[in-house]
């Protein structure tokens, strides 16, 4: 079955252009010009991914992917934007975007990214189904507990709220407890970006995230630690 695609953008010449590309890499497309209208097919087709512009008719890209989040929707969401300002790149990763292209954008990274969310939910979709939930693959790190084969994190026994790239970031990083893992290798390895080279921020927004539901206290982490110029690590 042919991976299914929403794109959320009201320039026709470039949904044209997006169209045109995913089709040839042999998706299916469905194509929304306003933001409602963007929502309702969301949330009633569940594609496999979302390409949402932000300055969109009726209701905006921002707003679209607050909505899905509040709908517990975990569709990968890449953001398209033509806006250069900081602050829309990181406020698009705070309601729940996993990325962001900037327009105009290199296709061929576009299309790079588009198959590595893809990729990457696909996975986490086969290990929880393949998973025998009779018998969870458990291990205990100090007050966390994590359950692979549900893909639950329990800290001190009550259940983390945390979204599919959350458990993920923080799985990752606790399978090597100490270790320090850089921002273009968490992108390589959580984001599934092969050789990735550019923008690392959404490292760390979803550290930023991630530290508000695991710490204590967020603003003195004690488990999610920086090493300044070096990256992220666990510590129990």
């Amino acid at each position: 079955m042919r991976k299914q695609i929403l794109i959320v953008e009201d320039e026709k010449n470039i949904v044209d252009i997006l169209t045109f590309n995913l089709e040839k890499e042999g998706y299916e497309i469905l194509v929304a010009y306003d933001g409602d209208t963007g929502l309702q097919l969301a949330l009633a087709k569940n594609p496999d991914l979302i390409l949402l512009d932000i300055m969109l008719p009726s209701r905006n890209g921002f707003d679209v992917c607050r909505a899905l989040r509040a709908q517990n929707n975990c569709t990968p969401v890449i953001m398209l934007t033509a806006r250069e300002e900081e602050t829309d790149k990181v406020f698009g990763l705070e309601v729940g975007a996993d990325d962001y292209m900037t327009k105009p954008f290199s296709m061929r990274e576009l299309l790079a990214r588009v198959k590595a969310n893809i990729r990457r939910t696909g996975m986490a979709e086969s290990a929880a189904q393949s998973a025998d939930e009779s018998s969870p693959e458990r291990q205990v790190l100090g007050r966390f507990r994590f359950d692979s084969a549900l893909m639950m994190v329990y800290k001190d026994d009550k259940a983390l709220d945390l979204t599919q790239r959350e458990y993920e970031l923080l799985y990752f990083l606790s399978a090597s407890p100490g270790k320090v893992f850089s921002r273009e290798v968490l992108m390589e390895r959580v984001w599934n970006y092969e050789g990735y080279v550019g923008d690392v921020r959404a490292v760390d927004v979803a550290v930023r995230r991630l530290r508000e539901k695991v710490e204590d206290d967020p603003a003195q982490p004690q488990f999610i630690l920086t090493r300044r110029g070096m990256g992220y690590l666990f510590q129990v």
